[in-house]
């Protein structure tokens, strides 16, 4: 279980960053970021390669500390020092590489580590959590028995998530979990974020694909050259998003959407 035991309500602001900076020798890879993420509210946080957006995350998740700046937690100052702090404070990471066991099925890997009564392993009370929270996500694992490695891309994602939320989590940040996926895949995995941010979790999304940002999120974080380039709500043009990305107003989605307002003008 978390080290927090008051669960904040809907709208309540649970992490605010202040001035966050991170420093690699000579190399600034964040410079006086802020972010805020309140309960039941997806982020985006969105950038080209080399934008900061991992290294943001590895802040969060305790693995590099900040060189610069504040962190606020529940409304205190807090240093994440440690993945196993953060994780306990009640900051879940699920990296795209998901670090599942393959060979092992869906109730070994979700309790991996965290086993109930690792002396004398209780696999049915395990395997009732897990049905109990797979069933609440509305996720679609056809046996908790099976092995990761019969799984669809989409249904490991399921599995990865569920695992993070065991330990009752404030914050989940996940990082392009739509990556490689299939348009159906991708949809289940999207549906599955909005139960968990209906849960009353703070989801912190990390995704290249425009569309899903668009989909999901309620505020869209733009980070450009390890700094921040805007704050977006979910109906802002894939054109603007774009140039706030790659610091250019021009390029091919802003005249591919010039072109498309010019031949609608012609028609009229």
């Amino acid at each position: 279980m978390t080290t927090q035991s008051n669960t904040p309500s809907k709208g309540e602001l649970i992490l605010r960053l202040h001035g966050i900076g991170k420093q690699f020798g000579a190399v600034t890879a964040l410079e006086d970021i802020e972010l805020d993420v309140h309960a039941g509210e997806v982020v985006a946080l969105v950038g080209d390669n080399g934008a900061g957006k991992s290294t943001l995350v590895k802040v969060l998740a305790g693995v590099h500390q900040p060189t610069s700046g504040s962190i606020e937690y529940l409304g205190k100052p807090v240093s994440l020092d440690t993945p196993k702090k953060a994780l306990e404070m009640g900051i879940a990471t699920v990296f795209q590489d998901l670090a599942l066991c393959e060979n092992l099925d869906v109730v070994a890997n979700l309790f991996l580590g965290h086993e109930v009564n690792p002396w004398r392993m209780d696999e049915v009370q395990m395997e009732v959590r897990a049905w109990t929270l797979l069933q609440e996500l509305a996720a679609r694992i056809p046996s908790v028995r099976e092995p990761i490695a019969s799984l669809s891309g989409g249904q490991r994602q399921t599995v990865a998530i569920a695992r993070s939320l065991l330990l009752d989590p404030h914050i989940i940040m996940l990082d392009e979990p739509t990556a490689a996926l299939g348009v159906a895949q991708s949809a289940e995995v999207l549906n599955l974020i909005e139960r968990v941010r209906d849960r009353g979790h703070g989801v912190i999304l990390i995704s290249h694909n425009m569309e899903d940002v668009r989909a999901v999120a309620d505020r869209i974080v733009v980070l450009r050259l390890g700094k921040n380039n805007g704050v977006f709500t979910s109906d802002t043009s894939h054109q603007d998003l774009v140039a706030a990305i790659t610091g250019a107003s021009e390029n091919s989605v802003s005249r591919r959407a010039a072109r498309k307002q010019q031949d609608a003008e012609a028609v009229q």
